[in-house]
């Protein structure tokens, strides 16, 4: 700071915080007269109010302005002022904080303060105004304040100001008049030392990238904005706000509820503002809402509602409503309020007359509780209205007036408009998922078009069409394994990451054996590094646009049918809570009605908890594993289960939520070839799968599972002689590094190695290998997936149901690579009796036979493992 320039303490406030703080101290130790120490007040107000406690920030501006008016300097007082009226509205005293503002404004006109004075404070007004959802008086402020700042070159501010012009068309709408904003504002700001304002810049590329559609540039944006908040010891809360809201539009709301759970917190350990509180519990209500925990989200937007309200926030508090009645209509057998409708219409005229862009979102809720309601004119006023937004704003937006475009056909009774409604709504959240690499996000993102599908199966069911049924069932399932895999970048670091998670795990699970107490630190180092993992490969972009098969649905229907030829396809499909087969084969689809998908779901479960227990007995009882198949047939396959014909070949096509059946447990599947498939076209897909060269065989011994050595050695005498190429990696040598180059490209690899489901993050379950986890996101970096792989270890084929009817897991990471099948277990394995199964499934394979072919004739009583993919 210089000496001479007492100013210059203000510009190093957000530049270098920490040396601004020690300087203002300095100052005001050094004994100053008033006009310097109401600059060190000013200084560490705002240090306070930006990076600790607003009450002591409020005592320290206060002060500030005692002194500046003591100084005897006009423009000092304004200043000050200024800043104070900022903090007090941040505290949540809008009065108090818009006065001290109006004040501060009214001097600098009465007194011809220096016109960047001026700017500065209608700068600051305007902050306050878009604060508080006064966007129209923000932007008169604007009008004055960004030509006086560019004017006078004052850089920073007119950085700034630009900035806050930015986040005031975006609350209009006005995206691309924002991006250049905030573009014009990273350029200026770029020669500067102001990093925290250069910071803050890279934040709003972020946000104006979520806005027109980019979530990964989005989250890589967001991403570099922390790290330069957290090299400056910046606590920034506006920046957890914008990340949970690109979080939700890709479809990660548990992880948007967490993050702003976490800023809340932290917020709350602070002592922060009063203001982003209430933003903050906004925006947890909005995740809580999409993740389908309406209790939660309308507990946080009743809070966020009634903070807003203290705080005379009128904008913020209709859309905390709005959240509020969102939460009421999808809270599950909650009666319905008489008075719900006359609400929603009430506040969608509310929302209009503020200019908000979520307006449509009222006109929907209108839309539906009039419908509910049984007032058919109400409900098409509405519905028309929200529909509007069918033709502009981003990519989910108008997928959600499609979806209040089929709403409105279904009233009407007007098929051939629902069903176009419905296909226009899919393309639009299709052409959102083609804009991401990761195949996470490809899954979580199907999730909005859930509606829309069951709209199309429920006209469908209705009309008695199973062919047709068939193929909207086909449009929306499984269809993140549709998309090319993208390989997140070959950069150094994610591969640095990826093996220091390998070691932090292997670590880790040393430390818990031992019980040593850095077993706790060892935890959150695992985490931290699988946050970073995964946060690199969201950020990965999606490939061409152009490879999506475009087939009618007679073709492809047609299609599955011929390559069936004397074998069947069972797909399983829920509609409104009902579970039914449409069973496929000599050139038809047939419908039957298996029963209440509760039941099945139930069934399910039981099943496979009682396979958890009998996999530890030598010599299970067949009788009660006979009666508890059968219990689980009635409740998965019904009445088809006696149509499948004698031992045909069967592909089983179960929704996602279905997916961990035991289905070799069935009676009518125990002896017969049969294959699991996340979707019909995923089955034709792996069917045509293009066999590698050579006949490369893999065998890897993983460490800790009993008899593993036994069966990996005997597999490969089984071989011998056969003329493949067999690659033994026994125990010690089977390393991560070692594991993916050696399975690249084969035509078989056999994993005899101990395996871990993650529920909680399904790409993160891994087999373990002598150095650590393999992961779902090691296997994504292959080049060549392996054409068949056997997993001999325990639950090792279960996947995560998510989005719509998505699957996540080891298995789906290769099945999109473009593996044709996989053997693997989804319930626990007995390693003995394993080892015989296991056996006879190479010596089949060996002989030529398909993987469902082969299993079924090695597996005997043994109900654990099945085919998964094509067979």
């Amino acid at each position: 700071m210089s000496r001479e320039d007492p100013h210059d303490l203000l510009a190093m406030v957000f530049a270098r915080p920490r040396e601004a703080l020690a300087a203002a101290r300095t100052l005001l130790a050094d004994g100053r007269g008033p006009y310097e120490s109401s600059i060190a007040r000013q200084a560490l107000g705002i240090l306070h109010r930006e990076f600790g406690d607003l009450e002591a920030a409020i005592g320290e501006l206060r002060q500030a302005v005692r002194l500046a008016r003591r100084s005897g300097s006009a423009d000092r007082e304004t200043d000050v002022l200024a800043t104070l009226g900022i903090a007090l509205l941040q505290s949540g005293r809008t009065r108090a904080g818009l006065s001290a503002l109006d004040q501060a404004a009214a001097r600098a006109d009465g007194t011809r303060a220096d016109g960047t004075t001026r700017a500065r404070v209608l700068f600051r007004r305007a902050g306050a105004r878009w604060i508080l959802g006064r966007h129209g008086p923000a932007l008169d402020d604007l009008r004055d304040a960004v030509p006086a700042l560019l004017a006078a070159r004052d850089t920073v501010w007119a950085a700034r100001a630009l900035t806050l012009r930015g986040h005031v068309q975006l609350a209009l709408g006005a995206v691309l008049p924002a991006d250049a904003d905030f573009r014009t504002a990273q350029d200026m700001l770029g020669p500067t030392r102001q990093e925290h304002d250069s910071a803050v810049a890279v934040q709003n590329r972020g946000v104006a990238a979520f806005r027109t559609g980019d979530l990964p540039a989005a989250l890589a944006l967001l991403d570099e904005a922390e790290r330069r908040f957290s090299s400056l010891g910046t606590p920034m809360f506006d920046l957890v706000g914008d990340r949970c809201a690109v979080l939700l539009a890709a479809g990660l709301a548990r992880d948007a509820l967490e993050h702003a759970d976490g800023g809340l917190r932290l917020l709350a350990r602070l002592r922060g503002q009063a203001t982003r509180r209430a933003e903050l519990l906004l925006i947890a209500a909005r995740a809580a809402l999409q993740s389908g925990d309406p209790a939660t989200a309308g507990e946080r937007a009743g809070e966020a509602r009634r903070l807003f309200a203290r705080q005379h926030r009128a904008w913020w508090s209709e859309h905390a409503r709005l959240i509020v009645l969102q939460a009421e209509h999808a809270t599950p057998d909650a009666p319905a309020r008489r008075t719900a409708l006359g609400e929603a219409q009430r506040l969608a005229a509310r929302l209009a007359g503020l200019g908000s862009p979520e307006v449509w979102q009222a006109h929907l809720l209108a839309g539906r509780i009039a419908l509910a309601q049984g007032r058919a004119g109400v409900a098409e006023r509405h519905l028309a209205r929200a529909a509007d937004v069918r033709h502009r704003g981003p990519a989910t937006s108008r997928a959600g007036g499609w979806l209040a475009e089929a709403l409105r056909a279904e009233a009407a009774g007007e098929p051939r408009r629902l069903l176009h409604a419905c296909r226009a709504g899919l393309a639009l959240i299709e052409e959102h998922r083609l804009t991401f690499g990761s195949s996470e996000l490809h899954a979580l993102a199907t999730a909005q078009g859930a509606e829309l599908v069951t709209l199309a199966q429920r006209h469908l069911l209705r009309e008695g069409r199973p062919r047709r049924l068939l193929a909207w069932t086909e449009r929306w399932r499984a269809t993140s394994l549709a998309v090319p895999a993208v390989s997140p970048p070959e950069d150094g670091e994610l591969l640095a990451r990826l093996a220091a998670l390998r070691q932090a795990e292997h670590l880790l699970a040393q430390a818990r054996q031992d019980g040593a107490a850095s077993a706790a630190a060892l935890e959150r180092d695992r985490s931290r590094l699988e946050s970073r993992v995964r946060s690199a490969t969201l950020q990965t972009k999606g490939g061409s646009r152009g490879g999506r098969e475009r087939r009618r649905d007679d073709d492809r229907t047609g299609r599955l049918l011929d390559a069936l030829g004397a074998g069947r396809l069972a797909e399983l499909v829920a509609v409104d809570g009902t579970l039914h087969v449409l069973l496929c084969g000599d050139g038809a689809v047939r419908r039957h009605t298996a029963g209440p998908m509760d039941r099945a779901v139930a069934e399910v479960e039981f099943a496979r908890s009682r396979l958890r227990r009998l996999a530890y007995e030598r010599d299970p009882d067949q009788g009660e594993l006979h009666d508890l198949g059968a219990r689980l047939e009635r409740a998965v396959l019904g009445p088809a289960a006696g149509l499948l014909g004698e031992r045909a070949p069967l592909v089983v096509v179960p929704p996602s939520t279905l997916h961990t059946t035991p289905w070799g447990l069935l009676p009518s599947l125990r002896r017969r070839p049969f294959t699991v498939a996340p979707s019909a076209r995923a089955w034709l897909r792996a069917r045509s799968a293009a066999r590698p060269d050579g006949g490369r065989v893999v065998l890897v011994r993983g460490p800790g599972v009993a008899h593993a050595d036994r069966e990996v050695r005997e597999i490969a005498g089984l071989y011998a002689g056969s003329g493949r190429e067999v690659s033994l990696l026994e125990a010690g040598r089977s390393t991560a590094p070692a594991v993916l180059a050696a399975i690249d490209g084969s035509l078989l690899a056999h994993l005899a190695a101990h395996g871990t489901f993650r529920a909680d993050s399904p790409l993160f379950s891994s087999l373990h290998l002598d150095d650590g986890p393999l992961t779902g996101y090691d296997l994504e970096r292959l080049r060549r997936a392996p054409h068949h792989l056997v997993l001999s270890s325990c639950d090792s084929g279960q996947m995560a149901a998510v989005g719509a009817d998505e699957l996540l897991g080891l298995a789906t990471a290769l099945l999109r690579l473009g593996t044709a099948g996989i053997v693997a277990s989804v319930v626990p394995v007995n390693d003995e009796t394993a080892v015989p199964v296991m056996l006879g499934l190479h010596d089949g394979l060996r002989r030529g036979l398909g993987l469902a072919e082969a299993l079924c004739r090695a597996r005997g009583d043994d109900v654990s493992f099945i085919a998964i993919g094509a067979g």
